[in-house]
């Protein structure tokens, strides 16, 4: 039988206490008064899931554009934690470590798992190193590509790792082949209750594609954009920006933004796809992007945060001569959602104001 929203796990604990119902909305009052800024969050929460209401409300990241608040409805999110259940065989009584920022759907999902898988969730201050308990087994966890770099080396005692918010390096993915975690890229959005694909990044299941979830469907628009189905967790289909490649009925490979796509010389090149290949190239955050030209229409530029430098020509080895940035400018500090998102349009505004 399909758990409700309304019911909360018998094996559910919240730093190392069980509660029920109401006991939880005490606790929930009590974080909201007396709590840090994070439980305070944490807190109000709580409360919106455990009122009489079906739905709560949740803010877009604003990595693509203006944050909106949008409606989620519970039994939605509940759909979504009981497919992520399956991928990953979580099962009541598994551990898992909450260290995102709960004002984003990420880190609801991750108290909504808790609470209706049966799950023994600890609460940590969602920081960019987070601190927990380094010699407690965790089954599961979530944490933004910033936080897994900061704690590659305490990661010892979690079996499983989902990481997103944010695309994970190269030189991230690689330091995660030692790893005995479990590593897994996600994809989704506030709209579809967090992932709806998951790639695994390590421990020899690598693979290059996302595959979707139980009970979610994909296909490609004519701009060559994915388009989701998922009747569990969201009523109509969702057409998204992220031009794929499909590889069966199940995979894709994401390329890139639409919005991102750089017409230059009548070719279009995917900037996430030449970023990808300078990663570990270039030490400072950088992102591709174009300004005007009138040879070409429009020409490749380089941003890169920091003091102005001198580059190495090596670096463009990798790439194809139309994707080499035909000049470079310097930004001494990147426009920045909370979840570690370069909000790439703030940033060109402040860079060319």
């Amino acid at each position: 039988m399909t758990p409700t929203y309304n019911k909360i796990h018998l094996k559910f604990k919240l730093n190392g206490t069980s509660f029920n119902h109401e006991e939880l909305k005490e606790v929930a009052y009590s974080l909201v008064k007396e709590g840090e800024k994070y439980e305070k969050i944490t807190g109000n929460f709580l409360l919106d899931w455990l009122d009489e209401k079906d739905f709560v409300l949740a803010q877009t990241s604003g990595s693509t554009g203006k944050p909106k608040t949008i409606k989620l409805y519970k039994q939605a999110m509940v759909n979504s934690c009981i497919a992520t259940a399956n991928y990953l065989d979580l099962k009541p009584g598994d551990t898992s470590l909450h260290c995102l920022p709960t004002q984003y759907i990420a880190g609801k999902m991750m108290l909504v798992r808790a609470m209706i898988l049966g799950l023994e969730v600890d609460l940590v201050e969602p920081t960019s190193q987070p601190i927990f308990d380094y010699e407690k087994k965790y089954t599961f966890c979530a944490m933004l590509p910033m936080q897994l770099k900061s704690t590659l080396s305490y990661l010892h005692n979690v079996e499983i790792m989902i990481v997103g918010g944010s695309s994970v390096s190269k030189n991230l993915i690689t330091s995660t082949q030692s790893l005995k975690t479990k590593v897994y890229a996600t994809y989704g959005m506030t709209e579809t209750a967090t992932h709806i694909a998951l790639k695994p990044l390590n421990s020899g299941l690598e693979k290059p594609y996302f595959e979707v979830l139980p009970n979610v469907n994909i296909s490609q628009d004519d701009r060559g954009c994915l388009v989701i189905e998922a009747p569990k967790v969201v009523s109509q289909k969702i057409v998204t920006n992220d031009i794929v490649k499909l590889h069966s009925t199940s995979t894709f490979e994401w390329l890139g933004r639409i919005d991102n796509v750089i017409n230059s010389g009548g070719l279009k090149l995917f900037p996430e796809q030449i970023e990808e290949r300078l990663k570990g190239n270039i030490k400072s955050q950088f992102f591709i992007a174009s300004e005007k030209d009138e040879t070409l229409g429009n020409k490749l530029i380089l941003v890169i945060e920091g003091d102005d430098t001198t580059l190495d020509p090596s670096i463009f080895e990798s790439l194809e001569k139309l994707e080499i940035p035909k000049k470079t400018y310097f930004v001494p500090e990147f426009v920045m959602t909370e979840t570690g998102k370069i909000q790439r349009k703030k940033t060109l505004e402040k860079l060319f104001a």
